[in-house]
């Protein structure tokens, strides 16, 4: 069933979702959290059906907060609100209210969202793309206890963890880790078993993709070693090869779907390593809603200290040199004109 309201308010969407939930017959409320989706409007309808499906595990009042770019000045200076209210088989397991912000509501989002979060239950809140620097400092981060983020939507991957990094406040989180959860695993389970002392990592994977980074410095966080990063073709994360003195440990998925770990003395076995939908990642989240302090600190680990523990990144199987920064040529050359000055003067006399 689904309930259109245009410029209205906070109370009358409240009036139609009890409007709608007795015209289905389901006066009760059974929604465990309150689910707040900060997107646009090119994102909103994947951003929807990934948190509908995450919703027959997680029943939730999803709040979907659309900011609407106002064209002209008088737009922008008239505020307006409209909502689409859905619940029975239109918003999964729970009740789904998509809001269109217009004009100045949209600079007070939270004004409209507070008065329609359930009462004591847990607030998340995801922004699938165009995550705010400090989410914990977001208006409508503010509310929630747990920041869900995506750092691969982001223009500048990379960059991005290093400002999730700095900004970081317990109940932050991240898609990109969310997809290295199987990995996690699978490494864990493997060095669990052989009795090996790991002296070298190299991490491989596609270009521009955080998650890599994550795993590298989850790695290089917990065993203290070199973490080396290599540039793959991929799917995503493609090989992490782990050197060790009993010999090397390889857990490879060139297909992105079917992974093989190969370990010395040991039969290579395959392994289901496939690629999760958003709505699989974002169903995990749900999953805990108290600070992930293993995320926190292979964050605060930090993309530019990985890159002093290990060779800057370089295509697999390449035999090229790291690239010298800008800085440091301009450096060599101020020395080598240094020492070459001596030499000239004696020539000139």
């Amino acid at each position: 069933m689904k309930i259109d309201l245009t410029e209205t308010t906070a109370s009358k969407v409240n009036k139609a979702l009890v409007q709608g939930r007795r015209a289905i017959g389901t006066p009760a409320v059974g929604m465990v959290l309150t689910l707040v989706i900060v997107t646009d409007e090119e994102n909103a309808y994947d951003a929807l059906k990934a948190a509908n499906d995450a919703s027959r595990e997680h029943p939730s009042r999803t709040l979907v907060v659309i900011k609407r770019v106002s064209r002209s000045p008088r737009d922008r200076a008239k505020a307006r609100l409209d909502a689409e209210v859905r619940v029975g088989s239109d918003a999964g397991t729970g009740e789904t209210v998509v809001l269109r912000l217009y004009g100045e509501v949209l600079h007070h989002a939270q004004s409209v969202v507070l008065p329609l979060l359930l009462p004591d239950a847990p607030v998340v809140v995801w922004w699938p793309v165009n995550a705010p620097l400090d989410p914990a400092k977001d208006p409508l981060g503010a509310l929630a206890q747990r920041r869900v983020t995506d750092s691969y939507a982001a223009e500048q991957p990379i960059h991005e963890l290093t400002a999730r990094a700095a900004t970081y406040t317990p109940g932050d989180t991240d898609l990109s880790w969310s997809r290295i959860t199987p990995w996690r695993s699978m490494l864990a389970a493997a060095l669990d078993q052989v009795a090996a002392k790991i002296t070298a990592v190299e991490v491989e994977g596609e270009e521009f993709n955080p998650s890599c980074e994550l795993l590298a410095m989850w790695l290089a966080e917990r065993l203290g070693v070199p973490v080396r990063r290599t540039i793959s073709a991929g799917p995503g994360l493609t090989a992490v090869r782990l050197e060790s003195d009993h010999g090397p440990i390889v857990l490879d998925r060139a297909d992105g779907s079917l992974a093989t770990l190969s370990m010395q003395g040991q039969p290579d076995r395959a392994v289901a390593l496939k690629r999760r939908e958003t709505s699989e990642l974002l169903a995990e989240e749900l999953r805990r809603l108290d600070p992930d302090d293993t995320y926190a600190a292979a964050l605060a680990y930090g993309v530019d200290r990985l890159g002093e523990t290990s060779a800057a990144a370089v295509p697999a199987e390449s035999d090229e040199k790291p690239v010298v920064s800008e800085a440091q040529s301009v450096a060599a050359k101020k020395t080598a004109a240094k020492k070459a000055a001596p030499a000239k003067r004696a020539a000139s006399k």
